[in-house]
């Protein structure tokens, strides 16, 4: 079977009490495993602590997004921030 898809998403309110509330960690850690059995690229969405980046990395999430690594910016500070490599808080 073929998805439409190629990328799933974690949300943040799963990934705001991910350390605190194990049914979230449930939630993200089986959505990252799924969406890699079926082949799809996970992104986690609102992660703006360590300890989440940490979990989220340690479970395969290929990519995260959120204020540990930046604050919404217009499109020129944003073209800025890729000409200048990958950050790694």
């Amino acid at each position: 079977m073929r998805l439409p898809i190629a990328t799933v998403k974690i949300d943040r309110s799963f990934v705001r009490d991910l350390l605190s509330v194990p049914e979230h960690a449930a939630v993200a850690a089986s959505v990252i495993a799924l969406g890699h059995r079926l082949g799809l690229t996970v992104v986690a969405e609102g992660v703006e602590m360590h300890g989440e980046r940490e979990f989220l990395r340690d479970e395969g999430c290929d990519a995260l997004q959120g204020y540990l690594f930046s604050k919404p910016l217009s499109r020129e500070r944003c073209a800025a921030l890729l000409e200048a490599g990958p950050v790694v808080p």
